[in-house]
């Protein structure tokens, strides 16, 4: 057991952050078992969005999660079942543009800070100081 106090936090906070974890892999579970026992486009779409959640919470990495819905979507397409779920909402119509949007969307152009001819100057003094100091002895 342990006896910091900063160490009881993160032993009670494991034991949170685990049973969120399985809970949420349970759901994932449940939803996959349904949906390979009956194969239908809303199953399906229930399955997707539980892999998503779990990558919000970041549970999932993205790509394991799109690997696991590309694999259900070849289950699905075997099974005979469209996706309607995975469809696009359809683009809302563009709004009034006017000349003040386009402009201000428009990157202001960055000037490059040039360097003080004054630290060129002393680099210079000081090369010539070196030489002087060489040429002395």
């Amino acid at each position: 057991m342990p006896i910091i106090k900063s160490a009881k936090k993160a032993a009670r906070q494991s034991v949170k952050r685990r049973e969120n974890n399985q809970q949420i892999k349970k759901t994932i579970r449940a939803a996959l078992k349904e949906f390979r026992a009956k194969p239908t486009a809303e199953n399906m779409k229930k399955v997707q969005s539980e892999y998503d959640k779990a990558v919000k919470k970041g549970l999932l990495k993205k790509n394991t999660a799109s690997r696991r819905k590309a694999k259900l979507a070849v289950f699905a397409k075997a099974a005979g079942v469209k996706n309607t779920g995975a469809k696009k909402a359809a683009a809302k119509p563009a709004a009034k543009t006017t000349t003040k949007a386009t402009a201000a969307k428009k990157p202001a152009a960055k000037t490059a800070a040039k360097k003080p001819a004054a630290k060129t100057a002393t680099k210079a003094t000081a090369a010539k100081k070196t030489t002087t100091k060489k040429a002395a002895k």
